[in-house]
């Protein structure tokens, strides 16, 4: 027994034997520790300035910039160099927070403007978190992507093990400045560790997408995910119910406890070391009894938590349940996290990481505001009350938004396809693009192939099809049709490199049903032809020599 445990407990840790994870891993700890020691004096600060609804919205401030920037940061992610990308916005955050230790050294703090500083902060970190979420899949061997995702997870909790509790020290001693310092300070480590990789930059066959249609492709691809979609939509749920936990934890300390902004950072570090020690159950327990009754557990644990810290007065006790709380809090992040980069592919990966985390801070964002109100008007007791019936309540979702398991990631299919034969003058922005494909199907496979066509339609439109449709011979019920268009030329070549194992597996399920000498036949359609008419004989015909240039696959 005493061997399984230590071979498991080797396997979490195994991402950190790669140097280059490794120095990252230290650095963003030593980052999210540095957050956490402004967190606490920011929101320690508030609470001898300001009210309940403005302490938690202390929390609002440092998570909603992650909701409104996500997506966004995402697609920049996919599209531009990771290493470049987190080196520009973690820049970004240490200017900010340096701003904050002068605006708090000259004595200009006030709750709006504490709350904006805060904001700044956040942003740089959240437009830099999805490039950070990629680049691991970058940094480890892919049969370690689980272990690495639920390692860079556990980095913001180690930190909170410790951070809160240094934070209240130094706030207590030495004033909420220092703290501020310290962090501007701890993105020194993460922006080194950056400058030191040597990453290898992938070189695209295709003109890289713009912004907007990065964007919407990520999206695109999120809701044509069911597993994934399913996910985000469980942790929105369970981050709005349960955001009452970090939000009213100042008021804890505060008014439940009676104590200081050193009560307030054990607390916060009790947490911490309870998500910490979370790491050494989560797998073993996603494994015996899988994601959703995984997430069943923790929910009924963080609802548990909440009536006991309602209804308790003793700072040891509250050490405990917290711990117990953190460990829950965790499992519920990490699985989802976990299970969102196991779902999709490495092209989409900054795109579906940043979705999922907008749902988690978006969640926390808005319940942060909506439970500090509450605790306004009725206090901490009633909030965490109705936060921990509410939590119970959410646990008929998993009838309605059961969370997928999977144990392996999703790996795009190498095999380079034979080029689309082409004679007419087009270029890669020509379109729309149209894509026939007709099948030869014995009748008495009719339904099989319809609903394996349906799981086709899922794979086309979330690579980039649109308006895909099937359609039935009625002179002859063998011959099947099947028609999508994209938006451009250039869009269906990405479409058909975005093929992952699986999708190609059920293409090559299609073909085993088609009967015939001919193999399946297929047919490109320019929907708007008119540009590639030549409307006398002296006209140049522009488009042949650019579309041998950009046609790759």
């Amino acid at each position: 027994m005493a061997t399984s445990e230590n071979h498991n407990n080797d396997a979490i840790f195994s991402p950190l034997r790669h140097a280059l994870f490794r120095n990252m891993w230290f650095s963003n700890t030593i980052s999210n520790a540095g957050g956490l020691i402004q967190s606490v004096a920011a929101a320690w600060i508030m609470t001898s300035i300001s009210t309940a609804d403005h302490v938690a919205l202390v929390q609002t401030a440092t998570f909603l910039p992650m909701a409104l920037f996500a997506l966004p940061a995402g697609a920049i992610a996919d599209i531009y160099d990771r290493r470049k990308v987190q080196i520009t916005f973690f820049l970004l955050s240490l200017i900010a927070a340096v701003i904050m230790t002068l605006v708090s050294i000259l004595g200009l703090i006030t709750p709006w403007v504490l709350l904006g500083l805060c904001f700044l902060v956040g942003t740089g970190g959240a437009l830099a978190a999805p490039a950070r979420g990629a680049s691991i899949a970058e940094q480890v061997p892919k049969e370690l992507l689980s272990q690495a995702v639920a390692l860079n997870n556990i980095s913001f909790n180690l930190a909170r093990s410790v951070g809160p509790a240094i934070g209240g020290l130094i706030v207590v001693s030495f004033g909420a400045t220092v703290a501020f310092a310290i962090n501007a300070i701890s993105f020194v480590p993460m922006l080194e560790s950056l400058r030191r990789w040597k990453r290898e930059t992938e070189v695209s066959r295709l003109p890289a997408e713009g912004l907007l249609r990065s964007i919407n492709s990520g999206v695109r691809y999120v809701m044509n995910m069911q597993p994934v979609r399913r996910a985000i939509g469980r942790a929105f749920v369970l981050c709005f119910i349960g955001a009452s936990l970090p939000s009213l934890m100042p008021l804890i300390a505060h008014d439940l406890l009676q104590g200081n902004a050193g009560t307030f950072g054990l607390l916060l570090g009790s947490f911490g070391i309870g998500a910490v020690c979370g790491i050494f159950v989560l797998h073993p327990m996603r494994k015996k009894i899988g994601n959703e009754n995984t997430l069943r557990v923790c929910t009924v644990i963080v609802a548990a938590s909440l009536v006991a810290l309602a209804a308790s007065t003793s700072i040891a006790l509250d050490f405990i349940i917290l711990m117990v709380a953190g460990m829950a809090w965790m499992m519920i992040t990490t699985s989802i996290s976990v299970l969102v980069q196991l779902f999709v592919p490495r092209w989409v990966m900054g795109r579906a990481i940043a979705t999922s985390s907008a749902s988690i801070t978006l969640g926390v964002a808005i319940g942060s505001w909506v439970w500090g109100l509450i605790a306004k008007d009725h206090g901490v007791v009633i909030a965490f009350q109705i936060s921990a019936i509410a939590l119970i309540v959410s646990l008929l979702l998993g009838f309605l938004l059961p969370v997928a398991d999977r144990t392996t990631s999703t790996e795009l299919d190498e095999q380079v396809l034979d080029d689309p034969d082409v004679t007419l003058g087009i270029s890669g922005r020509s379109g729309p693009i149209s894509i026939e494909l007709q099948y030869q199907i014995p009748e008495d496979k009719a339904r099989d192939f319809y609903r394996l066509m349906r799981d086709q339609q899922k794979v086309r439109s979330r690579n980039g099809a649109y308006a895909w449709s099937l359609s039935r011979n009625i002179a002859d019920p063998e011959c099947w049709s099947e028609r999508f268009s994209c938006p451009t030329w250039n869009d269906y070549l990405r479409l058909r490199n975005r093929r992952t194992i699986e999708d190609s597996d059920l293409q090559r399920q299609a073909a085993k049903m088609h009967i015939g000498i001919e193999p399946i036949k297929v047919l490109r359609w320019l929907d708007r032809p008119a540009g590639s008419v030549r409307w006398s004989d002296d006209a140049p015909d522009r488009g042949d020599d650019a579309l041998k240039l950009e046609i790759h696959s």
